[in-house]
């Protein structure tokens, strides 16, 4: 509504520098995300957990993309994007899903595994963007030798070594630390002087940070702390940033994408539910969790949006059509996601 194409209160030169905002608010949500890998919880929650995320995402990655393939060949496109819309695919908001197993008050095997999926789900897509986005800018470029892609997969280690070193670096200072204001200052200038290095470096910044939350989460004692504190503040910068992607959204180019966004909705959540089902088979989970977990799995926002938004800055053609596509996609997901979950939770006898 307050975007350039609507009422003009947010206009073209307010957004056209706001990728400040956009970044920072990824780097923050991809630190809290480390909070998610830590040894203690791999132990806890045994193989199921691991099988079910990564193949509950990789499904959704690989179908979308072999469907965008198809779709932008028939469609005479380049295929670029294909691999972005698909790395997009494999991500999960797991804020719409915890809000409806606290209104309904869920219990059971099935909410203890979707809350526990859904938490790590968003990492996995983190990592197959920076796979995707890379071959993909190969792909534009023209330019595909063992080389580039070497060069690629070098970029993606040194981000998660860069993270790793600064992680280290943030739990010695945290040292002298006195009191949770400190804290919160000292996280969010290192946030973003992560968010930072890595632009300059040319790395990924969002692998740099979960990495830099990892080695927290792992190493320090007192990492719940760390995260905690970033939670207090973190409402209102996601508030910015969801209303930059809403202000960003271009109406004009919606009619365009009607059979493209169809098909992303309709594969994403088949992937999603090819995955749970062949992950609860491999792990031998319970048979509520292989049956009804994927509906929860459903809604889809912030990192897919930032994967969105990595797009229109690195494509200025076909970057459009991916961000786009996302972002009103996502409208749809986060209408009926919700439902769905309710849905599951309901089937499986535990609201």
């Amino acid at each position: 509504m307050i975007g350039p194409h609507l009422l003009n209160l947010v206009p073209h030169a307010i957004l056209d520098q706001s990728d400040f905002v956009s970044n920072f608010v990824l780097g923050i949500i991809a630190f809290s995300l480390g909070a998610n890998f830590t040894v203690k919880n791999f132990r806890a929650v045994g193989s199921s957990v691991v099988w079910i995320s990564v193949l509950e995402a990789g499904f959704a990655w690989l179908i979308v993309t072999l469907i965008m393939i198809v779709y932008f060949l028939l469609r005479h496109m380049p295929i670029h994007p294909a691999f972005v819309l698909g790395a997009a695919a494999s991500a999960t908001a797991p804020a719409a899903t915890v809000m409806v197993v606290r209104e309904y008050q869920a219990r059971g095997v099935l909410t203890d595994m979707l809350l526990r999926v859904v938490a790590i789900d968003d990492a996995w897509c983190l990592i197959f963007s920076a796979l995707a986005i890379t071959f993909a800018t190969a792909l534009h470029t023209g330019v595909i030798n063992i080389g580039v892609m070497g060069t690629a997969l070098m970029e993606i280690f040194a981000s998660i070594a860069l993270g790793i070193l600064c992680g280290f670096g943030l739990h010695v200072i945290s040292r002298i630390i006195k009191n949770k204001d400190e804290l919160l200052i000292v996280m969010l200038g290192y946030i973003l002087f992560l968010v930072g290095l890595s632009v300059v470096l040319h790395l990924s910044s969002l692998l740099t940070c979960m990495a830099a939350g990892i080695l927290v989460s792992n190493v320090n004692k007192n990492s719940s702390l760390f995260f905690g504190t970033l939670r207090d503040v973190d409402s209102v910068l996601f508030l910015s940033f969801f209303v930059l992607v809403g202000a960003s959204l271009e109406l004009g180019i919606i009619p365009q994408i009607g059979l493209i966004g169809l098909l992303y909705i309709f594969f994403r959540v088949i992937g999603k539910f090819i995955g749970v089902k062949l992950g609860s088979m491999i792990s031998r989970a319970d048979a509520k969790i292989g049956n009804y977990l994927a509906w929860g799995l459903v809604p889809q926002a912030g990192v897919a949006l930032g994967v969105a938004l990595a797009a229109k800055t690195l494509y200025p053609v076909y970057g459009v059509l991916i961000f786009t596509t996302i972002t009103a996609t996502t409208v749809v997901y986060e209408l009926i996601g919700p439902v769905c979950a309710k849905y599951g939770l309901k089937k499986a006898g535990e609201i």
